[in-house]
């Protein structure tokens, strides 16, 4: 029996048979290979951000951490292949000493570069998808052993389901990314009021790289963020000189270091619903959940894509996320609010907590079936499909 593993949060425990940590794509294939032929299943995992259960499994955990952590460049200036199991942080440096950088960011950077875009993580900004519309190909070990190059001229079919996967399709080793030069970006926090910052919420949206802001159920209050490039500020900002500024490289500016644990549950709505939306959950929150809220509400915006299971798919999206300390109860606050995000056509963040079934799902993906057919072609034998992410992906 492995060891005892457990998620960032420490929400998800769970203890696999075996715990395996392969040092290059030819042990990962050795690994898939044995599993399909001895009916158990496999689960990759990163670093274990995810607040959902898409990783547990009784049988093999397959950790990227020890793939190799390279970072290639190619003739294209714009793209490098980089190993899987890197970690955002480590990357972003790796990045900046090779003169790039991705052109967004989530909030943290503790998850592994696979993870992180298996799942949908993103950041904020009108202009900018998620992580998963920054991979331009990555490499897969199949459910069959097959090791699958996959980009714009192989493979080309695969890339929207393989850009966001669950690790449904198959372990990536490496990821190519679409990346851009360094830059600088001066962060600016300030403090204002819900009415002033929903007021001016689409003026702050519209004249900021980057904006995002919390609510404080406890005093009503928000506490906006904005980053833009050195230079390129707009004279528009709320009242008062801000709280904090900082300056830096993009990579070290964008995420924050947390040191308190939370669990999360977070929709993607579309940006025309997220004023009644938010209404609803903001008059729920203060109603019923004011006292036992420790935490606050993060609003983010992000910009349409094209991949298959991404919450932004095929809309321009903004999204909620309740946030609670990692020790106080959820359940209940975050199945009030879920209600509430599913009455405006809202679409889960794959890696935070949630609880719809392949059912609910099918109905608010509208490429639903495509991935399934890809699924089902490169892991026949459904090495991949424990009982959570079967009850995720297979209808009935």
């Amino acid at each position: 029996m492995g060891r005892e593993w457990h998620n960032w949060s420490g929400s998800l425990r769970f203890t696999p048979r075996e715990y395996a940590t392969p040092p290059d794509e030819d042990a990962v294939r050795a690994l898939v290979e044995r599993a399909r032929h001895t009916s158990t299943k496999l689960r990759p995992v990163g670093s274990g951000h995810s607040s959902s259960p898409l990783v547990r499994t009784d049988d093999v955990l397959v950790s990227l951490a020890g793939l190799p952590r390279t970072v290639r460049r190619h003739d294209d200036p714009h793209l490098a292949t980089v190993g899987a199991g890197v970690p955002l942080g480590e990357l972003g440096e790796a990045l900046y000493e090779a003169g790039l950088a991705m052109d967004n960011l989530g909030d943290v950077d503790v998850q592994s570069i696979a993870g992180a875009t298996a799942t949908g993580t993103h950041g904020t900004g009108l202009a900018f998808g998620n992580l998963s519309t920054q991979v331009a190909g990555a490499r897969l070990v199949s459910g069959t052993g097959e090791v699958l190059e996959i980009s714009e001229r192989q493979n080309r079919d695969l890339l929207p389901a393989v850009q966001l996967s669950l690790g449904a399709l198959g372990v990536l080793t490496t990821l190519t990314l679409r990346l851009t030069p360094t830059y600088h970006l001066r962060r600016r926090n300030w403090c204002s009021s819900i009415a002033w910052t929903l007021d001016h919420l689409h003026q702050l949206q519209r004249q900021n790289r980057n904006m995002d802001f919390y609510w404080y159920p406890r005093t009503d209050t928000t506490q906006i963020r904005t980053l833009n490039l050195r230079g390129e500020e707009p004279e528009f900002s709320p009242a008062g000189e801000p709280r904090t500024t900082e300056t830096g490289p993009s990579h070290r500016t964008i995420p924050r270091h947390r040191e308190l644990r939370f669990d999360e549950i977070e929709y993607a709505i579309p940006s025309e619903a997220f004023h009644a939306c938010f209404t609803e959950i903001r008059r729920r929150i203060l109603d019923r959940h004011r006292t036992g809220v420790a935490w606050r509400v993060l609003v983010r915006t992000c910009a349409e894509d094209d991949i298959w299971l991404s919450p932004a798919y095929g809309r321009t999206t903004t999204t909620i996320a309740c946030l609670q300390n990692n020790a106080l109860p959820h359940e209940e606050y975050f199945k009030d609010v879920e209600a509430v995000f599913r009455q405006y056509d809202g679409r889960p963040h794959w890696g935070k907590k949630h609880s719809l079934t392949a059912d609910g799902l099918r109905g608010v993906y509208p490429q639903w079936d495509r991935f399934q057919d890809v699924r089902r072609r490169l892991d026949p034998d459904e090495v991949f499909l424990t009982p959570d992410l079967a009850a995720l992906l297979r209808d009935g």
